[in-house]
């Protein structure tokens, strides 16, 4: 018999700070639940399976809060506005980056955690587009701005902040510790006592929180129940792999950064069971499933990141054999758990998911491709002291297509339409990065402006200009975003296509990527072929152990248009070029 919320919740503290101080903690935590319980007591209340979980409708776009510009209007309310009229007849989902007061990385070193940038808008704000949309939030909580009350706290010698930050001898042997840049690992600052060193994982102005500070942890509680009270029903745990450090270890994936998660997890449990935990962690791929735990005691969604490689690899040499074996082998520890896939993010592509996967030298011709395409390669030091690629740093389009090549607009759209129907086809729940959405092109002035690569695909719209070019049928943000709508839509209204329907590869051609979905209740499923080549392709295959029948009319959930198993149940056909199918049995044959 599972445990309940609280008795996790004591063993998780009981690890992390033994038995005598987590017996002290939990009657504070416990306290902090039951305040929070009694203000909430919708989000205790027994969820309905609709609500409990996710279905086939559930797509999620990903964007910045100020994405959409509009003089004199707060981008929140912008946003709201634009994403309502465009997009909130098929997207239900919105995972707002952070919002938050910041001072560096568009947001990722966090100088509040409770309050919204004033110049984006107000929590009120963020009420509002909750009441439209899902809600996804960043809990950006492996570390906080250098500018942020609780470091100059902790500068200034101030309780309780004097312990919140992890101070490291600079002669102390680091020479193991897993980097996901290529900056100094420790940044020398003034305190009152004088000159100290601090752990900065990701920049000198995003220093590292020490966990091994109970407080810490429960100022992170309490950071966490109030997102739920603003309207978050998804958290998005960032960067949570580097959270507990420890001598002598890597500093990823310890086992304590695990019962960190566990304990979130058990107090969502206690407090919002309908509230979801998704863990981005940029690692190889059973590295980041591990973050599932046993399928009920961790994240229920983890960030698909090997799918944006091998998706990119498969159309760049016309061949999904390495992406059709890697997906043949998905699969969650249990039906409570789910994929959460995107192509692209507000970072670039990483390379680090696709080890194992993909050879050195297919990683080294994805690097060689992004700069041919006009974009940027950002690296990682290793603990020998030298350096590899960690991140592609391009806009998903470009990726797939060559900005300087000589073909015509259509077959590029065509080409990046194919590798998104692939994302909204696996399963999982997708996630579509706002540039995506609208077909944009690499923002170089941008990375010019900055200095910093990321820059590239972190471009803002201008609420009007953007109208006019979703206007124009000539333009490539016109074709992207209504192809992109009729996708989803045909998605949403197919029961085959919840997140936990059956997925089964067939590696029928090496050029088409194709497969099965099959409805959680069996009672319906769909072929899904996307053609990888620019050049038409023959699909054959024997359709009758995916469960269809003889003689039955196959229609495309976008084009309407038929096809026929025939009285073996096979199906042959030609797929052009970037072609794409979503064949389900006809409701009348």
């Amino acid at each position: 018999m599972k445990s309940s919320p609280e008795d996790r919740i004591r063993e998780h503290l009981t690890f992390l700070y033994g038995a005598e101080q987590g017996a002290r903690l939990w009657p504070l935590l416990a306290a902090r639940l039951e305040t929070f319980r009694r203000r909430n007591p919708q989000l205790q209340a027994r969820v309905s399976p609709a609500k409990e979980w996710l279905d086939e409708r559930d797509v999620f776009l990903i964007t910045y809060g100020d994405q959409i510009q509009e003089p004199d209007r707060p981008p929140l309310q912008a946003l709201d506005e634009v994403l309502t009229a465009l997009a909130s007849d098929f997207l239900r989902g919105l995972h707002i980056l952070p919002f938050y007061p910041y001072s560096s990385d568009d947001g990722f070193s966090v100088i509040d955690y409770r309050a919204v940038d004033p110049r984006l808008g107000s929590w009120e704000d963020v009420r509002r587009l909750s009441r439209h949309f899902r809600l996804m939030f960043d809990a950006v909580i492996n570390h906080i701005s250098r500018h942020s009350a609780w470091f100059q706290g902790f500068l200034n010698d101030e309780p309780p902040y004097t312990d919140y930050f992890i101070k490291v001898d600079p002669s102390a042997d680091l020479s193991l510790v897993v980097r996901p840049r290529a900056l100094p690992l420790l940044t020398a600052v003034e305190t009152a006592h004088g000159t100290e060193y601090v752990w900065t994982t990701f920049s000198e102005d995003q220093i590292d929180l020490n966990y091994a500070n109970p407080q810490v942890l429960l100022e992170m509680i309490e950071v966490l129940l109030f997102y739920m009270e603003q309207g978050a029903e998804l958290i998005r745990l960032d960067a949570i792999a580097f959270l507990w450090k420890e001598n002598g270890t890597p500093c990823i994936h310890l086992p304590q950064t695990h019962r960190v998660v566990k304990l979130f997890r058990a107090v969502l449990d206690a407090v919002a069971p309908g509230v979801l935990l998704v863990t981005e962690t940029n690692v190889p791929h059973a590295e980041n499933i591990s973050y599932f735990g046993d399928g009920t005691d961790e994240a229920q969604l983890v960030y698909q990141f090997p799918l944006p490689p091998l998706t990119w690899h498969a159309f760049h040499t016309a061949d999904a054999t390495y992406l059709q074996r890697w997906a043949a082998g998905l699969k969650t520890p249990s039906p409570r758990t789910t994929f959460f896939n995107f192509l692209a993010s507000h970072d670039g592509i990483g390379v680090r998911p696709v080890e194992g996967i993909l050879s050195e030298e297919h990683i080294a011709e994805l690097v060689a491709l992004t700069e041919t395409h006009g974009g940027y390669v950002s690296y990682r030091t290793n603990p020998d002291g030298s350096r590899s690629p960690y991140e592609l740093n391009i806009v998903y389009f470009d990726a797939l297509n060559d900005p300087n090549a000589d073909e015509p607009q259509s077959v590029q759209v065509d080409r990046f339409m194919a590798s998104q129907a692939i994302l909204l086809s696996l399963a999982g729940v997708p996630g579509i990065y706002v540039h995506s959405l609208f077909g944009s092109r690499n923002w170089r002035e941008g990375v010019a402006q900055t200095g910093r690569y990321r820059t590239i695909n972190r471009q803002k719209f201008q609420k009007f200009a953007l109208g006019a070019e979703l206007r124009d049928p000539s333009s490539i943000r016109y074709q992207v975003f209504h192809r992109y709508r009729a996708l989803i839509k045909a998605r949403s209204s197919e029961l085959a296509f919840h997140p936990n329907g059956v997925q089964r590869v067939l590696a029928v051609h090496p050029a088409l990527f194709s497969l099965v979905r099959t409805a959680p209740d069996g009672s319906s499923r769909v072929l899904c072929i996307h053609n990888v080549s620019p050049v038409s392709q023959t699909f054959h295959a024997d359709l009758a152990d995916a469960g269809f029948r003889a003689n039955t009319a196959l229609v495309d959930l976008v084009s309407g248009r038929e096809y026929w198993t025939t009285a073996s149940v096979g199906l042959t056909m030609t797929v052009p070029g970037y072609g794409v199918l979503w064949l389900r049995e006809s409701q009348s044959s």
